[in-house]
């Protein structure tokens, strides 16, 4: 009987550690998100990348097809977004963040951009690995 109280206790405990690791990962993530939400509406290119995984193994994929590579993924933005009139104010609806294994996870959304050139929408799923203690995105397909 002992043996299986303490069973009982262990498995609680292990579970409420997972939940709260868990929590804590998308906590984490949200983050990541919100502090690119804020810099892409200061249009700050820059800062907006600092959530990406600085690699040339970054991949992003969009209407264009892939972009290999965090410098590539820099100039792509840079190139599409030039100015604030082309940044605007940017908001997102996450709509799902997924835990794939220890240190990964991915989240669907939405964006939308408001700004002087016309106003623009659409999809994203994004590939958060944790990285030297910090989370990236190693992976972003966005239509």
């Amino acid at each position: 009987m002992k043996q299986f109280i303490l069973f009982l206790v262990l498995s609680f405990t292990l579970n409420t550690f997972a939940q709260s690791s868990t929590e804590d990962d998308i906590k984490e993530i949200q983050s990541v998100l919100k502090a690119q939400r804020l810099a892409w509406s200061k249009n700050n290119i820059d800062e907006y990348m600092e959530g990406y995984w600085k690699s040339d193994s970054l991949k992003f994929y969009g209407s264009n097809g892939i972009t290999y590579g965090w410098e590539n993924t820099l100039k792509r933005y840079k190139k599409a977004y030039p100015s604030k009139d082309h940044t605007g104010k940017l908001s997102f609806k996450i709509n799902d963040i997924s835990k794939i294994n220890d240190g990964a996870y991915f989240v669907l959304g939405e964006f939308h951009l408001k700004r002087n050139v016309g106003n623009a929408s659409g999809f994203f799923m994004l590939v958060f690995k944790k990285i030297n203690g910090a989370w990236k995105i190693i992976a972003d397909t966005s239509a």
